[in-house]
């Protein structure tokens, strides 16, 4: 006689506790075949196949179209041939035994590692009357089992019906498929491997890259920036600010005889002057974190671009030089730094850095302190722009500002109110005479 097994619906993973029923593919009394789908379900998740781990013929299936069924719950029972049947009868029509599928749970009498396997039973196993099928609505008579006919699908072991759905999506045939599970079983690592060397297959093959190694000044840089954005709680403000008085007033300076004047050398000026006036930000934490250490000399840091990369030359005691004095310093730094020939002390020591990097021809920037500096201003591109000016639209010099400070020496009140001087200043540049 043919063995009843109930198949229930499996565990599905990624903690559901239940699934719907979308389509039956099977109907009561159809032969099935090891791991052929029994029926559609639809989780949180994705709409999958269930295959059923027993070949037999289905006797009865739980559940309607729209239904949901908890997980532990029966799907269908399938009449299998029994164990031990046929070694002295006469070979018949091959039935597909039993086998538990991985991540459904193994049964006691199969952790010994039986495989599933297509074994003879004979002619006379048919079970001697018809086995009822279940449903919600009460038992329904089944057609008597039949045989499986001759042909039979490979069996392909498979862990879950996600497994299978994956492999479907990406066109792979899980019988080409080495799975590394116990006894071949073939895993969701080996279908998503296969997926990756499907994919490396169908890409050409990239030159190899160079690598360029990191060492010298380039390498200090990073070891300093690294360092930097580890360690300090940066945190960064800005402001547009209309910069037409400014460039209007170094016009005016530069057609006097003299030295010409610099956007940077005015830039420069401003931020001496918003230091006196917020000496906090002209400050590093110590080293260990206890305490702040507040300079009283302002040594300027200011970004120049060698051809060894980017530099920060220091103007030191820039509190102490006037607008003329910083730009001829700020000038010789600059073709040092061009030459290559700036010496450590020239590169060591600052306290606050002014990064013009409007001369890239960009507007905004987040920079990475200058470690252990406290703050840094950033000035954008100078260039015209609509703006309101005196109650009316006209096309102004605009440039934005930015600000970066290290969030342990100051709030945004500080910050913001160095800002809001420096762009006072770029607006009105008049006021820096307050500060003479």
């Amino acid at each position: 006689m043919p063995v009843v097994r109930e198949f229930p619906l499996p565990d599905l993973g990624e903690g559901l506790t239940g699934a719907e029923v979308v389509r039956w593919m099977v109907e009561v009394g159809e032969v099935i075949a090891v791991d052929q789908p029994v029926v559609e379900v639809e989780t949180a998740k994705a709409v999958v196949e269930v295959p059923c781990p027993y070949g037999g013929v289905v006797t009865a299936r739980f559940g309607e179209v729209g239904e949901e069924i908890p997980v532990g719950s029966p799907l269908v029972t399938v009449a299998v041939a029994p164990s031990g049947s046929g070694a002295d009868e006469v070979p018949a029509a091959p039935v597909v035994d039993e086998r538990p599928l991985v991540g459904y749970g193994v049964r006691e009498s199969d952790k010994g590692g039986r495989r599933a396997r297509v074994r003879p039973v004979s002619a006379t196993s048919a079970p001697e009357r018809p086995v009822a099928a279940a449903t919600p609505a009460g038992p329904v008579a089944a057609a008597p089992p039949a045989v499986v006919p001759a042909v039979v699908p490979a069996v392909v072991a498979v862990i879950s019906p996600l497994v299978r759905r994956m492999a479907r999506d990406h066109g792979l045939d899980l019988a080409r498929i080495t799975g590394s599970g116990p006894d071949g079983l073939i895993l969701r690592a080996d279908v998503q491997r296969a997926v990756s060397e499907t994919s490396r297959s169908a890409t050409p093959a990239e030159p190899a890259a160079d690598v360029v190694p990191l060492r010298g000044l380039r390498r200090t840089i990073a070891e300093k920036l690294t360092r930097s954005h580890r360690e300090i709680p940066a945190a960064t403000c800005w402001v547009d600010a209309d910069a037409t008085e400014l460039m209007a007033m170094r016009a005016q300076l530069n057609r006097a005889t003299g030295p010409k004047v610099s956007v940077l050398a005015l830039l420069a000026r401003i931020c001496t002057a918003g230091l006196a006036r917020f000496p906090e930000l002209n400050s590093s934490v110590e080293s260990d974190g206890s305490g702040i250490r507040r300079h009283t000399a302002v040594h300027l840091g200011f970004a120049a671009q060698s051809e060894r990369g980017l530099v920060v030359p220091v103007v030191r005691g820039a509190h102490l030089l006037n607008t003329e004095q910083l730009g001829a310093e700020l000038a010789r730094l600059t073709e040092s730094a061009r030459a290559g020939s700036l010496t450590p002390a020239e590169l060591t020591g600052g306290t606050f850095t002014l990064n013009n990097y409007g001369v890239f021809g960009v507007d905004g920037s987040t920079p990475i302190l200058n470690h252990p500096e406290a703050a840094m201003l950033g000035v954008g591109r100078i260039v015209p722009k609509p703006w309101v000016h005196e109650g009316e639209l006209a096309v102004r010099q605009v440039t934005q500002l930015s600000f970066t400070f290290d969030h342990r020496v100051c709030d945004g009140g500080t910050a913001g109110g160095f800002l809001r001087f420096v762009a006072d200043c770029v607006e009105q540049p008049g006021m820096l005479l307050r500060q003479l």
